[in-house]
């Protein structure tokens, strides 16, 4: 089939390389592309954030993680697999997650810095984004698929010359398809440089102001909020001085760290992530957007079920 993408975040195109090769001729369009989409700014964490429902996302997050362990054996594709640990105040259970990783272990109450009691641990996928767009981008066109920059006011008008149309357009597709169940939820992060950190940590005790810490190569990023409902996508100073000085406290040797970077981006909150095929007067539509603050966790998972939502198509 022909197929178009509208968006090009990482799950329009995780989505436009899987349709590619399941045979699908493709062509992605979008608004932005690379450092002008949300997961540019993503921590790209592997971690199921704010994403439902619990047992698709799982197994989602599972697939994800497998392709994305599988790609640290390409350097080129800014994947590396990292140890680290959530922090906890209170006694808690295992993740509802847990079924997509191999392994968790909890952290002994030795190794729990002051005021926490309990916390887990396990190894991850981190994702430099900044290096895994462009990446992704060079995967894309090179299984044919062209990606063009233009804005799509109607779904409709995408049909031209296509057979079927996904739509990946994330928090676009408030106005794109009114849907009205989305929500915007604010997230400022700031880079700095490496100061010598290889674990990632994290802390989520007050669900507006998170705290995570996640070494790249070369950086760190430091986080992090999650407001909800609040569009407002410049850099705010206090909460970058709030943001450094509760990842200080939790990591002291980030108080020497070169500032390189500030960036916010609005995560896709919904109820529930939408993939499913809609029958329009044009013709199929394959929805996938709403994931919250997993993009990347579900990305390659999801592109799965958007092929064979297509594919079963024709």
């Amino acid at each position: 089939m022909k197929v178009r993408v509208v968006g090009a975040g990482v799950v329009g195109l995780t989505s436009a390389l899987r349709l590619a090769q399941a045979g699908h001729e493709v062509d992605v369009v979008a608004a932005e592309s690379g450092s002008g989409t949300t997961s540019s700014v993503a921590a790209a964490l592997w971690y199921p954030y704010r994403a439902y429902p619990e047992a698709d996302v799982t197994r989602w997050s599972a697939t994800t993680y497998r392709m994305l362990r599988g790609l640290t054996a390409d350097p080129s594709a800014g994947v590396r697999m990292r140890l680290g640990r959530e922090l906890f105040r209170r006694h808690t259970a295992d993740p509802w997650w847990r079924g997509a990783v191999p392994e968790l272990g909890r952290v002994g109450v030795e190794r729990l810095p002051a005021g926490y009691v309990d916390g887990y641990e396990l190894s991850v996928p981190v994702v430099d984004m900044a290096v895994h767009l462009p990446w992704l981008l060079g995967q894309v066109e090179t299984a044919g698929v062209a990606v063009r920059i233009r804005h799509v006011d109607d779904l409709a008008e995408a049909f031209d010359g296509v057979d079927a149309v996904v739509n990946c357009t994330g928090l676009g597709s408030r106005k794109l398809v009114h849907d009205e169940t989305l929500t915007p939820v604010r997230g400022q992060v700031l880079v700095v440089a490496q100061v010598g950190l290889t674990e990632w940590l994290l802390d989520q005790t007050d669900p507006e102001h998170l705290v995570y810490v996640v070494p790249r190569s070369d950086t760190v990023l430091l986080g992090g909020t999650a407001e909800e409902r609040d569009e407002d996508v410049t850099v705010r100073p206090g909460t970058t001085a709030d943001i450094l000085r509760r990842c200080v406290r939790l990591v002291p040797e980030l108080d020497r760290a070169r500032i390189l970077d500030h960036r916010v981006g609005l995560r896709p909150g919904r109820p529930t992530v939408r993939l499913e095929t809609e029958l329009t007067g044009r013709g199929p539509v394959v929805h996938c957007y709403g994931h919250g603050g997993a993009g990347v966790t579900l990305s390659y998972g999801c592109a799965e079920d958007v092929a064979a939502l297509v594919s079963g198509l024709s």
